[in-house]
């Protein structure tokens, strides 16, 4: 498939304006995205349907920015109105801020990036007004962030300006736009700031059941303040916050002066940039939950080792030589070699109805029995190893259950065979 010269390699995702293709451009070997919507379907949509779509190439085409999209080409063949641009292969906002609220430096740093976007394209009389967590994609190694879809994108006393009509995501509009009354780049700031509430909370400013409902909530209430929900902000970012979201467009800051202050407010992000605790674990317990079981497993390991090396194989600790005038034990003693919670019992008693075999006592079987020696040297091998792999792999690996299996088989196999030495 093509759309022009341009080689279709596969769909990226659709909207209401069109579908987004990856693309290939074989002139200079360019992977391009391109945006593409049907001519026919832009008529329907109304007369201004298919000038505000290309008016997102005449838009953003006149801004360079790092953190704007780049346009390269607009056209229209086959039926189709495009725009190619920059490729941007990463997640949108939208993906990251689906996990839940964000640390307050990555925060801030999107934030200043959007801000800094914004400024530019004010400065150059062109105003968003679909600023949201959809439109913005995070790039590269070091989440640079880029702005897109100027769709509905207007210049500053454009002929195409239209009072009355709403446009933009109703969650992230400024009242004015929800009202249908005309807009300048402090409504890009309210949008702003219902990202960044989200960015911070986990929660839209504005929601509703319905698109009445939160148009209202838009236009009329405010939002639950974000010290609230993460008690830990920074006061100075909570009251910068409210202005952005603030009803009236001239309480609000502009771009610029919103830079400045994200980059003020910057240092503060290494002291409270851990989200709230009821989404995110933080780190000091991370590494206490890790280190303490492995520090238990380390000491259990060392302890079995020092155990082998000074002790050599396990001997059966024989009871005190009786005084010459005193009755003979009824009970041999023995000793078990594994010191841990699920082991046997340390002393295997004889009834007492049955007489002693001083010709082969069951400890001194016990002591020169060569199978059972290897049971017992094997399960001290099967515990050192399986200390190790804890400390390297943690319980969850499963080369320590397989370990726990055969410490059990060889539990069993060792009981049968003192069963069996007394019987003998």
């Amino acid at each position: 498939m093509k759309i022009g010269r341009y080689e279709i390699l596969d769909e990226i995702g659709q909207g209401a304006m069109g579908t987004v293709y990856r693309a290939r451009d074989p002139l200079i070997e360019r992977t391009v995205a391109i945006k593409a919507v049907p001519i026919a379907q832009l008529r329907q949509e109304g007369t201004g349907a298919e000038s505000r779509f290309l008016r997102e190439a005449q838009s953003a085409g006149r801004l360079s920015h790092p953190n704007i999209v780049t346009i390269y080409d607009v056209g229209e063949a086959d039926g189709l109105a495009y725009i190619a641009m920059e490729y941007l292969p990463g997640a949108t906002l939208r993906d990251l801020m689906d996990k839940g609220p964000m640390p307050l430096d990555l925060v801030l740093d999107t934030a200043t990036q959007m801000a800094e976007a914004l400024a530019f394209a004010h400065e150059h009389d062109v105003i968003h007004r679909d600023v949201k967590p959809a439109n913005v994609v995070v790039t590269g190694r070091r989440g640079r962030i880029k702005l897109t879809d100027f769709g509905i994108a207007h210049f500053v006393n454009s002929d195409y300006t239209h009072v009355g009509q709403m446009l933009g995501s109703p969650r992230y509009m400024s009242p004015e736009q929800a009202m249908g009354r005309e807009v300048n780049g402090c409504s890009d700031i309210f949008s702003l700031g219902a990202v960044l509430y989200e960015m911070l909370t986990g929660q839209y400013a504005f929601d509703g059941d319905s698109l009445p409902a939160i148009v209202y909530r838009v236009v009329n209430e405010a939002p639950v303040p974000a010290t609230s929900l993460r008690p830990q902000l920074p006061a100075d970012l909570a009251r910068l916050l409210a202005r952005m979201l603030h009803k009236n467009p001239e309480a609000r800051p502009d771009a610029r002066t919103l830079v400045s202050a994200l980059h003020v407010l910057a240092p503060a992000a290494s002291q409270a940039s851990a989200p709230p605790p009821s989404r995110q674990v933080s780190r000091l317990l991370r590494v206490a939950a890790f280190s303490a079981p492995v520090g238990v497993l380390l000491l259990i390991g060392l302890g079995i080792i020092v155990i082998e090396h000074f002790l050599g194989p396990a001997r059966p600790i024989l009871p005190p030589p009786a005084p010459p005038h005193a009755s003979p034990p009824q009970d041999a003693v023995l000793s078990q070699p594994d010191a841990v919670p699920d082991a046997e019992m340390s002393a295997t008693s004889r009834p007492a109805s049955k007489p002693a075999q001083p010709e082969r006592p069951l400890a001194a079987a016990v002591q020169t029995d060569p199978y059972l020696a290897g049971l017992d040297k094997k399960q001290v091998e099967l515990r050192i190893k399986r200390a190790e792999l804890r400390l390297k792999y943690t319980e969850q690996h499963p080369d320590v259950v397989q370990l726990d299996r055969q410490l059990e088989q060889l539990r069993i196999e060792r009981r049968r065979h003192l069963r069996q030495l007394e019987k003998n």
